[in-house]
């Protein structure tokens, strides 16, 4: 990039060397650490915040762990006094980013954006600082004009834009490629110029529309952004990327107690992966827990361990606490959980009815596989009978009817509730 202004260790301050090195911890970073820590270094002198960018398609309406990989490192961003600048596509994403993608993305409407975006920056708030963050739609993209636009696309060639890898394998399987996902990285990149973006954050797999970020503001005159690459989350499979269509998922909006006990089933492989990309530890204690691994450690331990870092890192500090001791009370000491939702029956009613009610099963007939499974317990008491009735709770503190280790319903009487 003809405006990139190298940096050299000899000119950039020790201690903004040491802070780019820690932000970057598991990070690409284009086009190195060094450039990352002069940018640090010069806003310093100049006495102003670094503009941090995010993009987002708010394609979905749900956030899951996979995002929090990328939110976490604008958090620390925010919490060095920099500025956070999430931009919301609300141009682009009614496009659609083809990255991932075998075809086309189906439109969507307008109001569908807005709502989208609407719980994206809810949900992001678990994470960032919200009192702080600027939040900037490209909604104006789309009124752009001709002469506008063409300043824009010259940035770029029909070439640079069929190297994109999800462009090049569509065309070779005999898809479709449409002429606006082919300007759409450029479009994209278009919103490092309207925010005069210092740096842009991205997934691994954002690296092409990323780093034309760079490449349209060295051809509008600004200085190109430092760009930042996160490792994308392997999801609880353990197979493919976490995504809800996989069905592989943490959603940020999950119940601690869910959250802990996901995490709890990951594949043990993945506990380090976990612990580096969606938990607040530094990286000498990342490094610590990576040695106890290494040495022989039983997994189970760090699982647990990594298990509260991720609640912590979602639901803070005291949520953290009340998962791991409830997760050691139901797995460790066979107790009941402290706190579990609660279901009302007024009459006497078959078991099978009762678990669908309260949504321990999602049919009567899974009710039944359950039950004569074994899974089933009322108080403890395991209950193999699919014609079982359910009384109307005698006591104050109902009926706990649990399937598995992990699911409690307390079912209590109308005059208890």
């Amino acid at each position: 990039m003809a405006n990139d202004k190298p940096a050299e260790d000899s000119a950039t301050p020790l201690r903004f060397l040491q802070q780019a090195r820690e932000l970057s911890a598991f990070v690409d970073v284009v086009p190195n650490v060094e450039a990352l820590a002069a940018k640090l270094h010069a806003a310093h002198l100049a006495k102003r915040k670094l503009r941090v960018k995010l993009g987002v398609d708010p394609t979905g309406s749900m956030l899951h762990l996979g995002h929090a990989v990328v939110l976490r490192l604008l958090r620390r961003f925010q919490d060095l006094g920099h500025q956070a600048v999430l931009v919301i596509g609300g141009f682009t994403a009614t496009i659609g980013d083809p990255t991932g993608r075998d075809k086309t993305r189906p439109p969507l409407s307008a109001a569908q954006v807005e709502e989208n975006a609407r719980l994206f920056v809810s949900q992001a708030s678990k994470i960032l600082d919200a009192g702080t963050l600027e939040v900037f739609n490209n909604v104006p993209l789309g009124k752009m004009t001709l002469e506008e636009l063409a300043s824009v696309f010259a940035v770029s060639s029909v070439n640079q834009l069929l190297a994109k890898d999800v462009f090049g394998k569509r065309m070779e399987l005999g898809g479709t490629l449409a002429i606006l996902e082919m300007l759409y990285p450029l479009l994209q990149a278009h919103d490092s110029i309207s925010v005069a973006a210092d740096i842009e954050l991205g997934g691994s797999d954002q690296r092409f529309n990323v780093l034309m970020g760079r490449q349209m503001q060295n051809g509008f005159g600004q200085e190109p952004q430092v760009a930042m690459l996160t490792p994308i989350l392997t999801g609880t499979d353990g197979e493919r990327k976490m995504s809800k269509s996989f069905g592989n998922f943490i959603a940020l909006d999950d119940a601690a107690d869910d959250v802990f006990g996901k995490v709890m089933r990951i594949p043990d492989r993945l506990i380090m992966q976990y612990t580096e990309l969606v938990t607040v530890l530094k990286p000498s204690q990342v490094e610590a827990a990576r040695k106890r691994l290494d040495d022989g450690e039983n997994p189970m331990v760090l699982k647990r361990e990594c298990a509260a870092q991720v609640v912590r890192f979602i639901h803070g500090d005291d949520a953290a606490q009340a998962a791991l001791e409830n997760w050691d009370r139901v797995h460790r000491q066979r107790e009941v959980p402290a706190v579990m939702p609660s279901h009302v029956v007024a009459a006497p009613a078959r078991l099978v009815d009762v678990m669908v009610a309260c949504g321990l099963a999602p049919s009567k007939g899974q009710a039944r596989k359950f039950i004569e499974g074994g899974g089933v317990k009322l108080d403890g008491e395991k209950v193999t009978d699919i014609e079982t009735q359910v009384a109307v709770p005698g006591t104050s503190i109902g009926t706990v009817l649990s399937h598995g280790r992990r699911q409690f319903v307390r079912l209590v009487s109308e005059m208890s509730n």
